[in-house]
């Protein structure tokens, strides 16, 4: 069993001063956050969790709290995360948020050939303490929050600092902590967009490549029927109904056919309230001309390699993974696909494409000089 060190919830306005003046003697902190993405059809950030000179702070950033102070002073401090890249999205979107620096954890255990990078997995490995894992899956936008998940969410970033100590100690005896340092930039840089706004293609879902003109006008209607459910019951899509079985009914759709074979699902306890106006998007759908739907411009990016570009792009790539091999790295940590990609098109663009310590380990290689 671990011990569940002090915390102190901040609901109230007059409880901010001393969080605020522990912010105020210390140049680090330790940051983490919980979100009701899986209960709610746009997600809020309920808690921000933040230890501070060695104090535990858990904000309820769902009551009416005046922060504008805490967002000043969080953004000249150094932040250790773990997985920080929804976390940073989240603040982005809501205070515009952007850190000063940043050590992730989950980054160093990458950096570290470490097969269990998450951080219940790390903290049992390196301190012998087991997270509830089932609080990650909790609805946080509950109030008042439950003992064990505020107990949960203390433990979040409490050992963040010794957990980093340890990290960089075999980061260094690698050489990597200059690798470690421009990848948590990197993730300060992409983080700082914020998340994907809506998209007019979003509804083109896995598979949907796939399927024909009757199977897409019919996939177009329905995943759009889901969206408008789940907006009206404030409940993520996939709780509506799943992309299988969306699926599931464009392909049926797809292959003509009747329209009662082609409905033949089951919505789970929603499946009389729903079914009618899933019939009425399905049977819209069969009536849509296929040529109405949205097109997806054809990005220079998604135009097939030529042979020569093929042929560099496997060289890329094997001196990538010989890379790798020899310094005990998974491939994608040096350069993932989209990435080899796109230097075998354009190998000029290397320097711009990857990171610099990623670019010069490639371009150290005999096969790229040649």
């Amino acid at each position: 069993m671990h011990t569940v060190p002090h915390y102190r919830f901040l609901d109230q306005a007059e409880q901010l001063e001393p969080l605020y003046a522990a912010l105020d003697r210390v140049d680090e902190i330790a940051l983490d956050t919980e979100a009701d993405n899986l209960f709610r059809y746009r997600t809020r950030v309920c808690l921000l969790q933040i230890l501070a000179d060695g104090q535990i702070f858990l904000v309820d950033l769902l009551a009416e709290l005046p922060l504008a102070p805490l967002w000043q002073r969080l953004a000249t401090k150094h932040l250790v995360m773990h997985g920080s890249d929804y976390d940073l999205r989240l603040l982005r979107g809501l205070c515009d948020f952007r850190p000063r620096s940043l050590f992730d954890t989950m980054f160093a255990a990458q950096l570290l050939n470490i097969p269990r990078f998450g951080l219940a997995a790390l903290l049992e490995q390196h301190f012998g303490i087991k997270l509830d894992k089932d609080h990650q899956k909790a609805n946080w936008s509950q109030r008042p929050l439950d003992q064990d998940m505020l107990d949960y969410a203390a433990l979040d970033v409490h050992h963040l600092p010794a957990l980093r100590d340890k990290l960089t100690d075999q980061l260094s005896a690698l050489g990597r902590v200059e690798w470690q340092r421009q990848k948590c930039q990197w993730q300060i840089e992409v983080a700082g967009d914020g998340f994907a706004g809506p998209d007019e293609n979003s509804w083109r879902i896995g598979g949907s490549e796939k399927l024909g003109g009757r199977g897409l006008a019919v996939l177009y209607q329905v995943w759009h029927w889901r969206e408008r459910w789940a907006e009206k019951l404030d409940t993520p899509p996939f709780k509506v109904t799943g992309n299988e079985m969306i699926m599931r009914i464009a392909r049926a759709a797809a292959e003509d056919l009747p329209l009662a074979d082609v409905l033949k699902v089951h919505l789970g306890r929603r499946h009389d309230r729903l079914f009618p106006s899933l019939a009425e998007a399905v049977r819209h759908g069969l009536a849509t001309d296929p040529r109405s739907l949205p097109r997806r411009e054809r990005r220079r990016e998604f135009a097939p390699l030529t042979p020569e570009e093929l042929a560099r792009q496997d060289r890329i790539k094997a001196d990538r993974d010989r890379l790798a091999q020899r310094l005990n790295l998974d491939p994608t940590m040096i350069a993932t696909r989209s990435q080899l990609v796109q230097v075998a098109r354009a190998p000029a663009t290397i320097d711009e494409v990857l990171l610099p310590w990623q670019a010069q380990l490639l371009k150290s290689e005999p096969a790229w000089k040649g």
